[in-house]
């Protein structure tokens, strides 16, 4: 849908890598941090490389990431926007993701320190934070009906978010339109926070 697109496929846990690929990408004006990982355990069965896995993922890429990139639209003097992919569970615990939501807390301040930092740089940094979306990832966590029903019955609007309702929100918070909008979470959740 979009030919001027050029996807990149990576282990973004390995820094040289993503490194040089990111790096001879460019120029950037845009990025969207979408990449993440949810290895569902509970609390006293969290293993080492699920927590290892899903902070190189969730956290540490977007922070690589976003620097090689921020470095760019600096040195070419040109704005730009950030918008990291976060979710509800940053700001609500939800049984087995211990180790999720705690990369998504982390990622929302990540995101506002990014915002003060850059934002005298004229790049913006927000971050979309949905509710249980239906992609792959989302299907597999979330297949159960006894365990959907419970998360459903909790967002006012009966629903988990279809990816073109994030998609826009994301648009919204890419473009001139929120031109005045930084360090801010956008919740895409069906009032599961108001709940």
């Amino acid at each position: 849908q979009c030919p001027g697109i050029e996807p990149l496929c990576l282990d973004l846990a390995d820094w040289d890598a993503t490194e040089a690929a990111v790096s001879a990408a460019g120029p950037f004006e845009l990025l969207v941090n979408n990449a993440g990982v949810a290895m569902l355990q509970p609390f006293l069965e969290v293993t080492r490389d699920a927590l290892q896995r899903t902070f190189d993922v969730n956290l540490h890429a977007v922070l690589h990431v976003s620097q090689i990139v921020a470095r760019q639209m600096i040195a070419q003097g040109v704005p730009g926007a950030i918008v990291n992919v976060s979710s509800q569970a940053s700001k609500r615990a939800v049984r087995d993701h211990a180790v999720y939501c705690s990369t998504k807390s982390a990622l929302d301040m990540l995101s506002q320190v990014m915002a003060m930092e850059l934002g005298p740089h004229k790049i913006r940094v927000n971050t979309v934070n949905p509710t249980v979306v239906m992609t792959d990832m989302g299907r597999a966590n979330w297949s159960d009906p006894q365990k959907s029903a419970a998360m459903i019955s909790r967002i006012p609007l009966g629903k988990f978010a279809e990816v073109d309702v994030v998609v826009n929100s994301i648009l919204f918070l890419l473009r001139d339109k929120s031109a005045m909008t930084t360090g801010t979470s956008l919740m895409v959740d069906g009032g599961f926070l108001v709940s």
